[in-house]
């Protein structure tokens, strides 16, 4: 993975298992159509919460890195709610609107516990969803806890940056903080700053591939009905949606 002649990063999974299966199988056939003697598949976060199929995404995740697959896997802000949860009773993240949990139907973390085999009322109080921790933590395996604790913030490579939600302008990218590459929006997609690097992110669900320049976006919202994208980046700096357009 020292020197990859082309990546591939897909947006944000939430569950969504079947269309993360046809992405792989996507890639799978670009590169036997377009071959590179190596690549790097960059997962952008949230894999969890919402879609129906978080457990057998993780696991899925899981077997590729098991399998020595040139897989990247970020951290995203769902999945740090879930992990965060499973580390503590009521655990709350911080950066989260107060008016809402993990548990609340706007998030999605009753469908990720549900994927796991829980029994999850609708409308679940933050009380019930403190008393079903116990439960949690004995349905998910812990090989799922710790591929969650052990995702990573970001990963770099030649002129392209990629984290979940974005970066800080100003701030040199190796300083950029936990909170801001998982969580960041406005501050982030309003700026036209060179940070250093085009950012390629997720997070800020969009309609199709967006490039702005500085950063390219690739939530096409999978988490609400949407397809899961996937961008193809090559060495010389091209750009490409597979099985859409040519951006760079």
């Amino acid at each position: 993975m020292s020197g990859p002649e082309r990546v591939y990063a897909v947006g944000d999974v939430h569950g969504q298992l079947a269309l993360l299966n046809a992405a792989h199988e996507a890639i799978e056939a670009d590169l036997a159509a377009s071959p590179v003697s190596a690549h790097v598949v960059v997962h952008i976060g949230d894999f969890v919460d919402r879609g129906p199929e978080s457990a057998g995404v993780i696991g899925l995740l899981l077997r590729g890195e098991e399998e020595g697959r040139p897989w990247i896997n970020l951290l995203g802000n769902h999945d740090r709610m879930f992990l965060r949860y499973l580390a503590a009773p009521g655990g709350r993240d911080s950066k989260l609107r107060s008016e809402y949990w993990w548990l609340h139907e706007r998030i999605g973390g009753a469908d990720t516990l549900r994927s796991y085999g829980l029994s999850v009322p609708e409308g679940a109080s933050e009380a019930r969803g403190a008393a079903l921790h116990r439960e949690a933590r004995l349905a998910v395996p812990a090989m799922h806890f710790a591929f969650l604790a052990g995702l990573r913030r970001f990963w770099r490579w030649r002129g392209w940056f990629f984290a979940h939600a974005g970066v800080k302008p100003g701030v040199p990218l190796a300083d950029q903080a936990e909170d801001d590459l998982i969580w960041i929006r406005d501050e982030f997609l309003n700026s036209h700053a060179d940070h250093g690097a085009v950012i390629v992110h997720g997070h800020t669900p969009v309609d199709r591939v967006e490039d702005h320049g500085v950063r390219i976006a690739i939530d096409t919202g999978a988490g609400y009905g949407g397809p899961l994208a996937c961008l193809a980046l090559e060495a010389d700096g091209a750009a490409r949606v597979l099985g859409g357009p040519r951006l760079r």
